[in-house]
C-alpha cells in the first residue's frame, strides 16, 4: 500500500491538473558521451596523409583498381618493395593505384620518421609508387583506412585480420572490396598482376 501511495504522489507532484503531457525536445534528452559516429561505408568516402604529410582523398580513387599494402623497412619480406616498385613501373598508372602504408605494428619493424622511410625505400629500392604516412592497421582501433579493410561492417564484402608486414588488400574500380592477400603473396604474382590489368 505504501509502495502506490507513493507512486500517486510521485505522479501528482509531477504534473498539474487540466495540463496536458509534455513532450521534451530532442536536445533535452540525454545522450550516451561514447555516442559512435557513423561507419563509413564507401572506400571513396576514406582521408589519408602522405609521407609527405599531404591529405590524400579517397575519391581520386573512382575508377581505379588499388592494391593496398603495409610495408615495413626491417622486415624479412621488405625485399619485396623491389616487386611492388616492378609492379607499379609495369601496370602502374590511370587504371592501377599501388599505395604503401608503412607501419611498426608487427615486431617494431617499422621504427622510423616519414623522413627516414621515404629515404630509405628511395634509397635501396627506388620507390616512386605512391607511400602514405605511418599508420596502426588494427581493425578495430587503427587508421580509418584499415578500419575499413578489415571490418565486413564497413567494407560490406568480408573480415580480415592485417597478421604482418606486407599483407595486402585489392580494391577495383568501382570501390568494392576484391580480397585480402598474405605476406607471402608476392607483389608480381600472376594474382596480382591479373588484377592490376583488370583481367
Amino acid at each position: 500500500m505504501k509502495k502506490y501511495l507513493a507512486l500517486g504522489l510521485l505522479v501528482a507532484a509531477c504534473s498539474s491538473p487540466g495540463s496536458e503531457p509534455v513532450a521534451l525536445a530532442t536536445s533535452e534528452l540525454s545522450t550516451p558521451t561514447n555516442t559512435i559516429a557513423m561507419e563509413t561505408t564507401s572506400f571513396y568516402d576514406l582521408k589519408a596523409k602522405t609521407i609527405d604529410g599531404q591529405d590524400f582523398d579517397f575519391a581520386t580513387l573512382k575508377g581505379k583498381r588499388v592494391m593496398i599494402v603495409n610495408v615495413a623497412s626491417r622486415c624479412g619480406y621488405t625485399p619485396q618493395y623491389q616487386g611492388l616498385q616492378e609492379l607499379h613501373e609495369t601496370y602502374g598508372g590511370d587504371d592501377f593505384v599501388l599505395l604503401g602504408f608503412p607501419s611498426n605494428d608487427f615486431g617494431g619493424q617499422e621504427p622510423g620518421s616519414e623522413l627516414e622511410i621515404k629515404s630509405f625505400c628511395s634509397a635501396n629500392y627506388g620507390v616512386t609508387f605512391q607511400m602514405m604516412s605511418k599508420v596502426e592497421t588494427d581493425g578495430d582501433s587503427g587508421h580509418p583506412v584499415y578500419q575499413w579493410l578489415c571490418s565486413k561492417e564497413r567494407n560490406g564484402v568480408d573480415d580480415a585480420n592485417v597478421s604482418w608486414n606486407f599483407n595486402k588488400f585489392l580494391i577495383d574500380e568501382n570501390g568494392n572490396w576484391v580480397k585480402h592477400l598474405s605476406s607471402r603473396v608476392r607483389p608480381m604474382s600472376e594474382e596480382i598482376t591479373t588484377f592490376a590489368q583488370g583481367k
